[in-house]
């Protein structure tokens, strides 16, 4: 079994996972199914939606996945998770940084650490909160 991590975005989730998808590599992997791609029988019960929201998005990430949709309820801010990478690389875990932080918020720079060559906290633009290491090792 392998935790995968479900992720609601407040109407940005189409962007926020294309952008994850060229950022870490893998477009081919990425999945959307839309509001309006459900069947009519699961619509009805639905009440409005907007038939361009993303109710289900997967994305392949190294050996894992990140899933994802759009949040019926956008006013929910996200806290209390991070999504944790490591890289084999200082120059991978410096592009996958910068390229999350720009836009976004900085929470601790990119830095050696005692239990890492580097690590570094960050909220991308689209409001999710990243840990990017470099392996150890």
């Amino acid at each position: 079994m392998q935790p995968i991590p479900y992720i609601f975005f407040p109407g940005s989730c189409r962007e926020a996972m294309t952008f994850y998808a060229g950022l870490f590599g893998t477009p081919d992997s990425l999945r959307i199914m839309t509001m309006g791609e459900m069947p009519a029988e699961a619509r009805a019960g639905a009440g409005d939606f907007n038939p361009d929201a993303v109710m289900h998005a997967a994305l392949a990430v190294g050996e894992g996945w990140i899933y994802a949709s759009d949040d019926p309820d956008p006013t929910t801010a996200m806290a209390g998770v991070n999504l944790s990478l490591d890289f084999p690389t200082e120059a991978e875990a410096r592009r996958v940084f910068d390229a999350l932080a720009q836009g976004g918020e900085v929470r601790m720079p990119l830095s050696p650490m005692f239990w890492a060559p580097l690590f570094g906290m960050l909220t991308d633009r689209f409001g999710v909160r990243w840990m990017i290491g470099q392996a150890a090792g």
